[in-house]
């Protein structure tokens, strides 16, 4: 097999581990292919609410955390895991360490390059989530149904040979309600990064894998989920931050096929951002270019 591509930091969010929508046999290939240093859980990596209700856990979820205790064992891999407003469970518990490589937390601060990182799940200014649970769960029902018909739908596409596609991110991106959310949402965090005197934000929760410069430099980062964008956030040995996206045609190979085989075909896209730590104390940080290839 393919040597491993090694990262300092790599950061999954949003797999919603216990949902039919769970992309868990994608995001424990990502493991196995992808090796670091750190890897930080940003939060609604077990859906508690789904699991209350309708949810089911399944092999594919246990293999997940297998892959996680894998990376600990063969690479060191220590792991940081922030809870989410779906895992608010851990509420009763955190912060709480297990031995030096896990731990169970809030919040945290990564220093990358010459760069502080304030790190959430990002639901601590979602109004919805925290003051009105019931609303939440509401749409938490209708997100549920968007899922199952995105299923059937990109079941269609397969037999017609197309790539997947997101149907129920794109009602979201149509949705102005929708919009307006995630443009306040980016401007919170980049407020709560700046107050924390970081010089910039990482987090999940909207589902929006992005990395843009906001105001006074903050850099925002938000590493998607692997229930619809199937991403995650990565960042080399230099401070170079990445977006990786899953191509999902691996989806359409019969699972007793080779690992390798279909490793060599998992990502289809990646989105760079120009290194931070380029530039010399006093000097401007090098323009932020992004870029898909």
């Amino acid at each position: 097999m393919k040597e491993k591509t090694h990262f300092r930091t790599i950061v999954i969010s949003d797999v919603h581990l216990g949902t039919n929508g769970s992309k868990a046999k994608e995001a424990t290939h990502f493991l196995k292919y992808y090796s670091c240093k750190r890897l930080i859980l940003n939060g609604d990596i077990i859906d508690g609410w789904q699991l209350k209700k309708y949810g089911t856990w399944k092999r594919k979820h246990t293999g997940f955390f297998k892959a996680v205790l894998k990376m600990m064992d063969d690479h060191g891999t220590k792991v940081v895991y922030l809870r989410g407003n779906h895992d608010d469970f851990l509420d009763q518990i955190i912060p709480i360490r297990f031995g030096k490589k896990f731990q169970i937390r809030k919040d945290y601060i990564l220093k990358s390059g010459n760069r502080r990182y304030y790190i959430t799940h990002g639901d601590v200014f979602d109004s919805v989530t925290t003051h009105f649970k019931w609303l939440a769960y509401l749409g938490d029902v209708g997100y549920t149904f968007l899922l199952w018909l995105n299923k059937f739908y990109n079941s269609y596409r397969a037999w017609q040979g197309k790539p997947y596609f997101s149907l129920s991110q794109r009602i979201k991106q149509r949705v102005k309600m929708a919009v307006n959310y995630v443009s306040d949402f980016e401007e919170k965090l980049t407020e709560l990064a700046r107050s924390r005197h970081c010089d910039g934000i990482i987090c999940g929760h909207i589902h929006q894998p992005v990395i843009r410069e906001m105001e006074d430099d903050i850099m925002y980062l938000n590493s998607g989920d692997w229930v619809e964008s199937m991403s995650a956030l990565v960042e080399d040995f230099e401070g170079n931050w990445s977006l990786l996206y899953y191509n999902e045609a691996v989806e359409n190979k019969e699972e007793d096929e080779e690992e390798d085989k279909s490793i060599s075909n998992f990502f289809g896209r990646k989105e760079v951002i120009a290194a931070f730590t380029a530039s010399k104390a006093g000097e401007v940080p090098p323009t932020v270019r992004s870029f898909f290839r």
